[in-house]
């Protein structure tokens, strides 16, 4: 099968609507980006992870490394607006979604799951289908209870 969409980014997309696993995000979107585009640090690539890095922060109680993420991804959202369609995302939902995010943790409130506005049907297909491969649920939130899904970054260094 031919993919419309890099696979790296598919599976960044499965990770953050499914397993919800940022950190993961991170990790698979930064090696491809490291890939295709490594010197540019206004690639789509590097906003993306900024985004679940944010998303990370913000799980685990990090809400000021959140909050200055999140407002430097709403300032440079306007260099990514051409991108996003192209990456099947609706970018006017996405900079409402960010702008309630950023509003949210100025309010303290606590962490909250959420998806990224995916347009494109066959890639919410290839999402869902790789979600369903993983045995994890689409759009299921956050398991607070994984330790290691919320502290993933200090547990990974303790088993290498």
């Amino acid at each position: 099968m031919v993919y419309m969409y890099p696979k790296a980014y598919i599976e960044f997309l499965a990770h953050f609507h499914g397993t919800r696993d940022y950190f993961e995000c991170h990790e698979i979107l930064e090696e491809y980006w490291k890939e295709v585009d490594p010197r540019n640090r206004s690639s789509i690539w590097v906003w993306l992870i900024q985004i679940a890095v944010a998303m990370y922060h913000d799980r685990r109680g990090n809400q000021n490394g959140a909050k200055t993420l999140i407002k430097r991804c709403l300032r440079k959202k306007v260099e990514h607006e051409r991108e996003l369609p192209l990456l099947g995302l609706d970018g006017e939902r996405l900079e409402k979604q960010l702008e309630a995010f950023k509003a949210r943790l100025d309010k303290e409130v606590p962490y909250r799951s959420w998806n990224m506005p995916i347009i494109d049907n066959e890639l919410r297909k290839e999402v869902h289908l790789l979600c369903q491969q993983w045995n994890v649920a689409y759009g299921s939130p956050s398991d607070m209870s994984d330790e290691f899904l919320l502290m993933k970054h200090k547990m990974r260094r303790k088993s290498l």
